[in-house]
């Protein structure tokens, strides 16, 4: 006969669902580039700046659970949307450019010397691409649920073997966020695909990379990096985050339980926690 175990009496929840806090004020603005304009958003301030990358299902507009938490934090926070992306221009077809350049145009034209850069899943792709190129701008590098744009080598291939054919076919929320976030908080996954549906437009060339990322190109990145990725994360599950790990030189992985593609709006009290406390081991205080 089997034993007989004893009922919990309590169980952790780490999915519980968190309203979405009030926004601190921003500056909303038009930044005039090379070729184009970005929409973007500043909270101002003298702290050391944190500028967010998106993801591809994002834009600016996905932020809500960092903006003001980041902001209290006595930090900058900057977001901008990629051309193609919520209140930007599209790319043209004869000169899209490249998302690290249109970034290094961006940073410029706020005056930043230094700042933090914290990226998920498209936009770690350009944050890598960006530290690759501009090393010295950076204070610390976050880029949760991305193998750094890694395009040739054993991590891409990899990357390559997950995929399933009819991949892009499959709806975003499902692909995006992990099946126990949509179990249990529907409300999130109906205002994420809210965002979802303003961010990405369908319009604009698709922008092109300047480093081709390979293990031993990561082996050169300078800069303090947090590699962030959930358990159930279906792009960037946790083996291809450690892959990515052993190639840069000083570098943190941490594995968010339960978590899909989307750290940052599944579990943003984990997200922001541990963002903070990286990125406060390596500013300029």
């Amino acid at each position: 006969m089997a034993e007989k175990l004893p009922l919990a009496k309590s169980i952790d929840e780490p999915m519980t669902a968190l309203p979405i806090p009030a926004q601190a004020p921003v500056q909303e603005g038009m930044a005039a580039i090379s070729g184009g304009k970005l929409g973007y958003w500043d909270t101002g301030g003298s702290g050391e700046p944190i500028l967010l990358l998106h993801p591809a299902s994002g834009s600016a507009l996905i932020w809500l659970y960092q903006q003001p938490v980041f902001a209290k934090a006595g930090y900058r926070v900057i977001a901008y949307s990629r051309r193609n992306y919520y209140n930007s221009d599209p790319a043209p077809a004869d000169n899209p450019g490249t998302s690290s350049g249109d970034l290094e145009d961006f940073v410029n034209l706020l005056g930043l010397e230094k700042f933090h850069m914290v990226s998920s899943a498209a936009g770690g792709s350009v944050a890598a691409d960006y530290a690759l190129s501009h090393p010295e701008r950076l204070l610390s590098l976050t880029v949760s649920s991305n193998n750094l744009a890694a395009a040739q080598g054993y991590i891409a291939d990899a990357a390559a073997r997950m995929k399933l054919e009819a991949w892009d076919e499959l709806p975003r929320w499902y692909r995006e966020l992990g099946p126990s976030y949509r179990a249990i908080n529907p409300a999130g996954v109906a205002k994420w695909t809210e965002i979802n549906g303003l961010s990405e437009t369908g319009r604009g060339a698709r922008q092109k990379f300047v480093n081709i990322v390979t293990p031993e190109k990561l082996e050169t990145l300078r800069v303090p990096t947090l590699l962030m990725t959930g358990s159930a994360d279906m792009f960037t599950p946790p083996s291809v985050q450690r892959l990515i790990a052993r190639h840069i030189p000083d570098s943190e992985v941490l594995v968010a339980p339960e978590c899909g593609h989307s750290i940052y709006w599944e579990r943003p009290d984990l997200f922001n926690r541990s963002v903070l406390d990286f990125i406060a081991r390596h500013g300029m205080r």
